[in-house]
């Protein structure tokens, strides 16, 4: 499957979250929540793109892309003009199809690596997880969990966030030792 315009505003969206979270702005949690959702939804559609069903997730896609960009853009434009400018041209340039950062392939069961600035980990499960339980979790921890099956979930963040959110997490890995 060809990377998607969407894909490469989506890397841009992770790359300026990093980087005002580097300049420590205060991020609102539903901007990382949105650009997971995002990418979730992004990988549901790209598994086939011709399937009416699949056809009708390109606007929350949208919504998502647009809610998490909008915000993002407001906190850039307050470190500075030139600042908010700079990603504005990524932003367009991705938008335009210009390819701006190496997709990894998605039908490697295997994490290629995180976004730019982002470390990651990859967690397997032996039984499904809850959902709303893994994101209160993510918003509170300021990470970025992806569900890649019901039981697989991988997590993008600063390397202390993310082990905050591995120590509320191991009530999960007590639940599943048999």
């Amino acid at each position: 499957m060809t990377d998607l315009p969407v894909e490469q505003t989506w890397m841009v969206l992770v790359e300026l979250l990093t980087d005002l979270r580097k300049k420590k702005v205060v991020i609102d949690t539903k901007i990382p929540e949105n650009i997971r959702m995002a990418k979730t939804t992004i990988n549901f559609y790209k598994v086939n793109p011709a399937d009416p069903e699949r056809m009708k997730e390109l606007k929350r896609i949208n919504d998502f892309m647009n809610a998490a960009q909008n915000k993002l853009i407001d906190l850039a434009e307050n470190i500075g003009d030139d600042y908010k400018d700079q990603w504005i041209k990524k932003l367009t340039k991705a938008s335009r199809g210009e390819k701006l950062y190496d997709i990894p392939e998605e039908k490697s069961s295997f994490v290629i690596g995180a976004p730019p600035g982002f470390s990651m980990v990859r967690l397997t499960f032996k039984v499904p997880l809850s959902e709303e339980r893994v994101q209160e979790i993510a918003e509170y921890n300021n990470v970025i969990i992806e569900f890649q099956t019901d039981t697989i979930i991988v997590i993008y963040g600063d390397k202390k966030n993310i082990q905050d959110s591995l120590k509320e997490m191991s009530s999960f890995f007590t639940e599943q030792i048999e």
